[in-house]
């Protein structure tokens, strides 16, 4: 656990069996919002720093940008400790989550919408996620200029609290088919987020960046 970026607490588990490092992150505010929960095993080391950080304050939201296990595999788990927290995720994710029986409530947001509170706006993109290219979001925090990019930037090693300096275009650029299969799309993605002008780069894995 470490402050990555001004309020931005990260979580980080490395995995050396496949070389790679997985993150979550706590936006430490008068609404606190976690980006993504890890799975299972990664909450449960998670959520007694949750609470060590939060103190007597309620987690707000849980933001989960896609259905796949280091996204939301602990979102139940969470929710245990956490009752309060509200989801936020993809139209996709929010009918997987259901028809699982992990969530009752949650906030269902599309491309283009965006969440606001006293302490942050979010913006939310799509994100033709891998695989099965099912319509997920990434999200954009723009009073820090915070950009949360799931599994796009991805670096292998092991990386707790590692920041690189970059350029934003280079990494929109070298965004692969393993990551975004359908041309297309991919193509697509790289247009809307060469719009964009963040400061830092949340990475879901290795490490983050400056740009």
């Amino acid at each position: 656990m470490s402050v990555i970026y001004q309020d931005l607490h990260q979580f980080s588990t490395y995995i050396p069996p496949i070389n790679l490092t997985f993150h979550q992150y706590l936006l430490l505010t008068n609404d606190p919002i976690l980006f993504h929960t890890g799975n299972v095993q990664q909450a449960t080391e998670m959520v007694p720093k949750l609470k060590s950080i939060l103190g007597d304050n309620n987690l707000n939201y849980i933001f989960v940008s896609h259905f796949e296990a280091d996204e939301c595999g602990g979102l139940s788990y969470l929710l245990e400790h956490f009752p309060q927290a509200i989801p936020i995720c993809p139209e996709v994710t929010a009918r997987q989550l259901t028809g699982f029986g992990l969530v009752q409530e949650f906030i269902s947001k599309k491309p283009g919408e965006k969440l606001t509170t006293e302490s942050y706006d979010l913006e939310f993109f799509s994100y033709p996620s891998e695989m099965h290219l099912w319509e997920g979001l990434l999200v954009l925090e723009k009073r820090r200029g915070i950009f949360f990019s799931s599994d796009l930037m991805i670096r292998f090693g092991e990386a707790n609290n590692t920041i690189l300096e970059s350029n934003w275009e280079t990494e929109i650029d070298d965004i692969s088919k393993e990551q975004v299969p359908d041309q297309e799309r991919r193509i697509k993605l790289q247009q809307t987020l060469k719009q964009l002008n963040p400061n830092f780069v949340a990475t879901g894995h290795g490490p983050c960046l400056k740009v």
